[in-house]
């Protein structure tokens, strides 16, 4: 499978053999799970006050033998305030009072990464790859149609620009100004440029809806948004062949640096240290 290499003033250089994984079948089913296995690693732990609901007065004064029992004076036997002279005051504690605390709320342990095997994520990777390179895939997503030869792959001089005008006037002569200017006016996703570094990182990255990814850091989030396959990319040749060599034997030999948020890693039952502090306050005030 060959491509081929524009220079930035949009015109064709050469022609270029595409590496294999351009070849592959796309699968979505491999491309979702990817997605949104890469999206749950963005997810912040969240959880209530582990005291929340319980800083109050409010006891359960229900059996018979306990002074000041609550039974027969025709009001729920729940946990109410302490009030002066035997009183008994609202119901609190209890999830079906007022600010009572939740009945089941969110856990800061609970794992909310949803992993994926590397040879599956390697799958999902070329995949996604291959549909860059699927026209009827390219206008099924963006609804446009794309007059430059799929996939798209830029000279090297591309990732030594360093102004976003110069970035703006290699994709007018690519054709592709009009999704930069479709995401501006409606949010949606513009080209994709993956290269092996360099100013264009920065340079690029101004443009509305255009991501900027070196090979390292990329991930199928990124070729497929939302899930949907076929995001059009723009590849410079040194990106290219970082990726033909990134692929082995069906693993991917640089993992992605995307990493689980480490509070991820806290055990079940740890607590904070100023949580611990009030528990044991409150063990003394019960002595």
């Amino acid at each position: 499978m060959k491509a081929s290499v524009y220079s930035i003033e949009g015109k064709v250089l050469k022609q270029i053999d595409l590496p294999k994984f351009f070849e592959s079948f796309p699968r979505d089913d491999l491309v979702k799970r990817a997605v949104l296995s890469d999206e749950s690693k963005t997810y912040q732990p969240k959880g209530n006050y582990r005291w929340a609901g319980l800083e109050t007065s409010a006891k359960y004064r229900g059996r018979k033998e306990m002074y000041g029992a609550i039974k027969n004076q025709g009001i729920s036997r729940l946990p109410r305030e302490v009030q002066p002279k035997g009183r008994f005051g609202r119901v609190r504690r209890i999830p079906s009072s007022v600010k009572g605390h939740r009945a089941h709320p969110p856990k800061p342990w609970a794992t909310i990464v949803e992993n994926m095997n590397a040879k599956e994520y390697a799958n999902a990777m070329m995949s996604a790859l291959a549909a860059t390179a699927n026209r009827k895939l390219v206008s099924a997503r963006s609804s446009l149609e794309v007059s430059a030869s799929l996939p798209i792959v830029i000279e090297d001089g591309f990732e030594n620009l360093d102004k976003t005008q110069k970035v703006a006037k290699v994709m007018e002569a690519l054709k592709l100004d009009t999704y930069v200017a479709k995401a501006k006016k409606t949010g949606t996703k513009a080209p994709l440029i993956i290269s092996s570094g360099g100013s264009i990182i920065k340079a690029a990255s101004n443009l509305a809806g255009v991501d900027v990814v070196s090979t390292n850091d990329l991930t199928v989030k990124l070729l497929a948004p939302g899930t949907h396959m076929g995001r059009i990319t723009i590849y410079t040749e040194s990106a290219l062949k970082k990726l033909e060599g990134m692929f082995v034997n069906g693993k991917i030999s640089k993992p992605s640096k995307v990493k689980a948020n480490p509070v991820q890693k806290r055990k079940k039952g740890a607590l904070s240290r100023k949580t611990k502090t009030k528990r044991a306050v409150k063990k003394g005030e019960s002595k």
